[in-house]
Parts: structure tokens; sequence; C-alpha cells
């Protein structure tokens, strides 16, 4: 069976609670037409790069599937009827990543020393000029 990831991005001012019961209905959706949510994730509340209707910020919810084409045609339609929901998009992929997605991931830290100053240049306090 393909598989796909669902992004989702949901207006700024519903409620978490809300939000969850947004990825709820497509979990319905797909497997209500024979496909599998493999994984839902919440992203959070996340500041976008430009206003999208009036929006600054939007909920942004991944679903991974195992769905066939015809699940997925039903879920894109259905979410464009949807009022709360701002944007999404739909992949497919080869095979799903093992475990969080990049998004849920703790940023990989600066391994460099002075916390990210130059290594070719020394390191002045400000204290020192």
């Amino acid at each position: 069976m393909p598989m796909y990831e669902h992004v989702f991005l949901a207006r700024q001012d519903l409620s978490q609670s809300q939000v969850d019961a947004l990825a709820q209905e497509a979990t319905k959706i797909v497997e209500a037409n024979e496909g599998k949510v493999v994984l839902t994730e919440t992203w959070g509340l996340r500041t976008l790069a430009y206003k999208v209707q009036k929006n600054r910020k939007a909920h942004y919810v991944m679903l991974r599937l195992d769905a066939p084409t015809n699940v997925i045609a039903e879920l894109e339609r259905q979410t464009r009827i949807n009022e709360d929901i701002i944007r999404f998009l739909t992949i497919r992929v080869d095979e799903h990543e093992e475990g969080p997605s990049v998004m849920m991931r703790k940023p990989e830290r600066d391994t460099r020393r002075g916390g990210g100053d130059r290594p070719d240049r020394p390191r002045r306090d400000r204290d020192d000029s």
C-alpha cells in the first residue's frame, strides 16, 4: 500500500482539544476507507512565515498514512471543506522514517567551542574593549 505524510495547519484561535479533534476526524476518514494511520504528531502552535487567511500563527499536525490513493483524495476533499484548516500538504513517501519527525527532535547543539564563535578568531568578551 502507498505511504503518505499529510500535514495540516489549523487556525490559531483553536484550542488544543479542537486541534486533536481535527486529527481524530482525519484518522476516522482514513480508517473508514481501509487505510491506516501509522503516527500522529502535533507540532504545536508555530509562527508562520507570512499571514495565511489573516492568521500569523497556526497549529501544525502531521499524519503518517498507509492508504490507497482514493483514501487520500477523500481526506484532501474533507480537509478542503473544513474552515478550521487553513493549509494542508500531502506527499507520497517511499518509506516512513523511524522515530519522531525532524520537527519533534531536539535541535542538535553546536559542537564548536565558544558556543558558535568562529574557531579561527580569538574569543573576546565585551568587557575587554
